[in-house]
């Protein structure tokens, strides 16, 4: 088993063969304006993912993947021209989601922006349903006069005490 350090090298080593090789090397027709995006390498160094976007339509897309799957074999042996391992990994190609994970998020801050703005203009225009202040607020509590006169002659007989036990 690898390190994990070794297998990022390895993969970037491998991104930059590709896309050199697919500038230079592949003369496909079908093959669009390719971007690498991504590869992630297995920890035991056999086995490649390369993550690639094409600009294009959903059938340059199609035909982009399909060029792609019949270079692999040529890629393969670029790759392990170029890389100093003992063994060359597989290669395998994915097309990556960016464009389209990028749009839905894009769509879904409209939405929230939207959402907002909405949600300003009806706090602007609310009114109270009840009092403006709708917490209740404890009332003074003015002891028996008797019971007060009762205990001691001092001169607080006239004591206010919030509600809750007596002293």
């Amino acid at each position: 088993m690898a390190d994990q350090a070794r297998a990022a090298k390895m993969a970037d080593r491998i991104k930059v063969i590709i896309a050199k090789a697919l500038e230079r090397g592949v003369k496909d027709p079908r093959l669009g304006f390719v971007t690498i995006t991504d590869v992630r390498v297995t920890g035991d160094l056999q086995h490649a993912s390369v993550f690639y976007t094409v600009y294009g339509s959903d059938e340059e897309r199609a035909d982009t993947a399909a060029a792609l799957k019949s270079a692999t074999g040529m890629l393969r042996s670029e790759v392990g021209k170029n890389i100093t391992a003992r063994l060359t990994p597989s290669i395998e190609f994915i097309a990556d989601g960016i464009p389209e994970n990028a749009a839905l998020i894009e769509s879904l801050l409209n939405e929230a922006r939207e959402r907002d703005a909405e949600s300003t203009t009806l706090a602007q225009t609310a009114q109270y349903a009840g009092d403006e202040d709708p917490y209740v607020k404890p009332r003074p509590f003015v002891g028996d006069d008797e019971d007060l006169a009762d205990d001691d002659d001092d001169d607080d007989d006239d004591a206010v005490f919030e509600a809750g036990p007596r002293p």
